[in-house]
């Protein structure tokens, strides 16, 4: 992180499964959402990913940063435990983001999803029961 969170920003924990892999991020995501597009499915082996999008600078590695994984290129990739296989986080929009899997998150975040994303291409076994907003592709495409 480099300061440029609030004063008194809640610091979360997060880390992967086998606890190999772990960081630190500010309480500060600017929007929460559950995706249900292929990559997001097959990286995860759920029915969708709950992510929680905050600026890159506000995400830290405290443990295991040479156990990870990078699947992209060092701009844009998803962030996997080496050990365990994990999905941490997806770093996105031109690098400067990282959407965290919320599932890897210790403590609760103050935000939650608020929309799904990407249901023209859902689990076709899978049924959305919530009121959330549903869109057929990304939520700026409708």
């Amino acid at each position: 992180m480099t300061g440029s969170e609030k004063p008194n920003a809640r610091i979360l924990a997060g880390e992967c499964y086998c606890r190999a892999v772990r960081f630190e991020v500010a309480d500060e995501f600017s929007y929460a959402m559950n995706c249900h597009c292929s990559n997001c499915r097959r990286t995860t082996g759920a029915a969708c990913k709950p992510f929680a999008g905050i600026q890159h600078s506000k995400l830290r590695i405290v443990a295991g940063e040479g156990g990870r994984i990078i699947v992209g290129d060092e701009i844009t990739h998803d962030a996997h435990c080496a050990r365990c296989g994990s999905l941490l986080y997806s770093r996105v929009r031109e690098g400067k983001w990282v959407h965290v899997a919320m599932g890897t998150l210790v403590d609760a975040p103050s935000i939650r999803p608020s929309a799904h994303i990407f249901v023209g291409s859902k689990a076709p076994w899978h049924e959305i029961t919530d009121n959330l907003p549903q869109y057929r592709g990304h939520i700026a495409d409708g």
